[in-house]
């Protein structure tokens, strides 16, 4: 079901500024057992990013109600996705004043879980990704790059594209944020530059400091997937998903995963998984 301010439909205005210029914002959620998980950091993330763009989030009554309406509380698993725009607001870029930012709430069926005994490969993406600071950690609509690199898709025995900027630092996934374990080390890109600043990439972070696990945040070159000891990546979807190898050029294993699973039972017992 689709929801658009409220109400079911199934289109859009033409003029819709999402549409015609990717102006706005978008978040997904799990649903598990009728609720949604991490649902206070998803929103706090999402209120932060509307911020920065300048929009107006919709209130808590108004997703609420629209979380009913969806019938969410009924849902074992399911997929929530959150759409803001900035409305509709005719040709040319400059955004109208005042806004009438468009609310679109929709319900997915879960994917199908991978097949657990087959190997969970990752490449290396060709196309790389934008670099942007002013809109850095942003989930908003502008999805070009990763549709160009999700285009070069292997087959279905891949879960994730790693994508690279124009300098050959390693940023994200083309769906979720990436981890790397270097000895005893946690390691992920900076996201100054580019990538979305996932709910549970926060969430990773927070627990491995729990943890006492040593973290570092910082520029992470191409080589360094040569060398990692354990390489996982994290979305509300993928959850915590451990990368057994990777593919391309110079194909490698990747050692068993250790501390990726440490932290997929930590995610899931505090609800932020499912």
């Amino acid at each position: 079901m689709i929801l658009i301010d409220g109400e079911q439909a199934g289109c859009i205005d033409a003029a819709d500024r999402g549409l015609a210029y990717g102006d706005g914002l978008f978040e997904t959620m799990a649903v598990r057992n009728g609720r949604v998980l991490a649902l206070e950091a998803h929103l706090a993330r999402f209120t932060r990013d509307a911020a920065r763009l300048g929009l107006e989030p919709p209130s808590p009554a108004a997703l609420e109600r629209d979380f009913a309406r969806l019938g969410i509380a009924e849902a074992e698993r399911a997929v929530v996705k959150l759409i803001l725009t900035r409305g509709s607001g005719g040709r040319g870029y400059r955004p109208p004043s005042p806004a009438s930012p468009r609310r679109i709430t929709s319900v997915h069926a879960w994917p199908a879980p991978p097949d657990t005994d087959a190997p969970r490969l990752a490449w290396i993406c060709r196309h790389p990704i934008g670099s942007n600071p002013a809109t850095a950690g942003i989930k908003h609509l502008n999805r070009l790059d990763q549709v160009l690199a999700s285009a070069e898709w292997p087959d279905a025995n891949h879960v994730e594209g790693l994508m690279c900027d124009a300098d050959g630092a390693l940023v994200e996934a083309t769906r979720s944020n990436v981890f790397l374990v270097h000895g005893e080390t946690l390691v992920t890109p900076v996201l100054d530059r580019a990538g979305v600043a996932g709910v549970v990439r926060a969430a990773v972070l927070e627990h491995a400091a729990r943890l006492g696990v040593p973290t570092e945040i910082r520029r992470v070159e191409r080589a360094e997937l040569d060398t990692a000891d354990e390489l996982f990546v994290t979305s509300s979807v993928l959850g915590v998903c451990s990368v057994s190898a990777l593919s391309g050029a110079t194909p490698r294993s990747l050692p068993r995963e250790t501390l990726g699973a440490q932290l997929r039972s930590e995610l899931a017992a505090a609800g932020t998984i499912a």
